[in-house]
This record gives structure tokens, C-alpha cells and sequence, in this order.
């Protein structure tokens, strides 16, 4: 049993959003047994930059759900989506 890691896409409602804040937010989010290994961030279009969290979760968590929805909750997220996954 190993951990995984997970590079999800984290898309803001709006350009305005403070992405520092953001991630504070996210990492504040998550669930109990995962973390956050570090953020890149992608300019998707019209200003709007999304956040890049890759996160590593416990293989016996099962799976990115827990962490998705937890991210999904957070105030200014449009959207959740997971890139990759892999074992570490």
C-alpha cells in the first residue's frame, strides 16, 4: 500500500478571484490523510487562471472523491477536475 497522487485542476468562478486565497482555501479544505505537494498555476483564457493542486491521498482513502468534493465546496471554485492520477 502506497499513496497517490492526484494533479487536479481547480477552475476560480472569476478572474477577480485572489488565487493566493484560493489555495490558502483549498488546503484548509482537504480532507482528513491527504495533502497538498504544491500548486502550479495555467492560464486558461480571458485572464482566468486556474489552480493546479497536486494532491496525495492515501491509497486506502479511497480514491480523489473525498478530496473533490471538499474542493468543489470551497467559496469561488467553478469547477473540479482530476488530470492524472498515480501511485507513488
Amino acid at each position: 500500500m502506497g499513496d497517490v497522487a492526484a494533479k487536479i485542476k481547480v477552475m476560480p468562478n472569476s478572474p477577480e478571484v485572489d488565487l493566493d486565497e484560493l489555495q490558502d482555501d483549498l488546503e484548509a479544505a482537504l480532507p482528513q490523510g491527504a495533502r497538498i505537494r504544491g500548486f502550479e498555476r495555467d492560464d486558461v483564457a480571458f485572464g482566468l487562471v486556474a489552480l493546479l493542486p497536486t494532491v496525495i491521498v492515501p491509497d486506502d482513502a479511497g480514491g480523489t472523491e473525498a478530496v473533490e468534493e471538499a474542493f468543489a465546496a470551497v467559496e469561488d471554485v467553478e469547477s473540479v477536475a482530476v488530470e492524472n492520477v498515480g501511485r507513488l
